[in-house]
C-alpha cells in the first residue's frame, strides 16, 4: 500500500541534520542512518498526509520547498512519521504541494499549509499564517499564526497564535497563545496563554495562565494562574493560584490545595464580605483581595 506524506526542506534542499533531499521529481530517497524505532531522528521524515505539527518543519524559513513523498511503509511519532525510504511525487511551493497531496488523498482531514477559501455562506479554510473570512453560518478555520473570523452563528478555529473571532451565537476557537472572541450567547476557547472573552450568557474559557472573560450571567473558567471574570451573576472558576472576579450576585470559585488533595473554594459576591467586580485569590483556604 501506498503512503504519501508532506514534507518541507531548507531552499536548497537540506533540513536540520544537513541531509541533503533531492529536488527532482521521481527521485529515490533512502536514509542513510535508518533505524526502525518510535522515536525522533534515524530515519527520513514528514506529515502523513498532510496532518501533523507544522512548527516542527521548514516553513518559517524563506524560500523553503515543499515536497510530497510517496512511501510504502512508516513509523507514526504522533506530531510526524518516519520511513526508511520514499519516492519524490512533487517539489514546489506550499500552494502547489498541498493541492497536489489533496489530489491524491481527497478525502484526508485539513492539512498543515492548505488553503482553501469560500465566500457566502460557505466554509473557509486557510493553512499556516493564513486569513480565514467566511460569512454568515459559515465556518473559518486557519492555521498556524492565522486569524478566522465567522459571521453570525458561525464557528471560527484559528491554529496556534492565531486569533478567531465569531459573530452572534457563533464558537471562536484559538490555539495556543491565541486570542478567541465569541458574540452574543456564544463560546469562546483558547489555548494555553490564551484570551477568551464571551458576550452575554456566554461560556469563556482560557487554558493555563490565561484569561477568560464572560458578560453577564456567563461563566468564565480559566486554568492554573489565569484569570477569570465573569459580570452579573456570573461565575467564575479559576484553578490553582488563579484569580477570580464577579459582578454583583455572581459567584466566584478557585481550586487549592489543602490536606493532600485538591479544593474547590467557592464564594457568593454580597456576602462573607466578598465584594462584586473585586478580583480574589485564595490564601490559608479562604479568599483575599489579590
Amino acid at each position: 500500500m501506498k503512503h504519501y506524506v508532506l514534507k518541507t526542506t531548507k531552499k536548497d534542499g537540506t533540513t536540520y541534520n544537513g541531509f541533503k533531499w533531492p529536488t527532482e521529481v521521481g527521485a529515490k530517497v533512502t536514509a542513510p542512518d535508518w533505524k526502525p524505532t518510535n522515536g525522533c531522528g534515524k530515519g527520513l521524515h514528514g506529515w502523513l498526509n498532510g496532518k501533523g505539527d507544522g512548527t516542527i518543519g521548514h516553513i518559517k524559513d524563506e524560500g523553503c520547498l515543499w515536497m510530497v513523498l510517496e512511501t510504502d511503509s512508516y513509523i507514526d511519532l504522533g506530531d510526524k512519521v518516519k520511513f526508511e525510504s520514499c519516492t519524490i511525487l512533487h517539489v514546489g511551493d506550499r500552494l502547489s504541494a498541498t493541492k497536489f497531496l489533496r489530489n491524491l488523498v481527497p478525502d484526508a482531514t485539513r492539512m498543515i499549509g492548505e488553503s482553501i477559501e469560500v465566500g457566502g455562506n460557505e466554509d473557509s479554510i486557510v493553512g499556516d499564517y493564513g486569513t480565514a473570512t467566511a460569512g454568515d453560518y459559515g465556518t473559518a478555520t486557519a492555521g498556524y499564526r492565522g486569524t478566522a473570523t465567522a459571521g453570525d452563528r458561525g464557528t471560527a478555529t484559528a491554529g496556534y497564535r492565531g486569533t478567531a473571532t465569531a459573530g452572534y451565537r457563533g464558537t471562536a476557537t484559538a490555539g495556543y497563545e491565541g486570542t478567541a472572541t465569541a458574540g452574543h450567547y456564544s463560546t469562546a476557547t483558547a489555548g494555553y496563554r490564551g484570551t477568551a472573552t464571551a458576550g452575554h450568557y456566554s461560556t469563556a474559557t482560557a487554558g493555563n495562565g490565561g484569561t477568560a472573560t464572560a458578560g453577564d450571567w456567563g461563566t468564565a473558567t480559566a486554568g492554573n494562574g489565569g484569570k477569570a471574570t465573569a459580570g452579573y451573576e456570573g461565575i467564575a472558576t479559576a484553578g490553582y493560584e488563579g484569580t477570580a472576579i464577579a459582578g454583583e450576585k455572581g459567584i466566584v470559585q478557585i481550586t487549592y490545595e489543602s490536606g493532600g488533595r485538591w479544593r474547590l473554594l467557592t464564594g457568593y459576591i454580597g456576602e462573607d464580605g466578598l465584594e462584586p467586580n473585586t478580583p480574589y485569590k485564595v490564601r490559608n483556604g479562604k479568599f483575599v483581595k489579590a
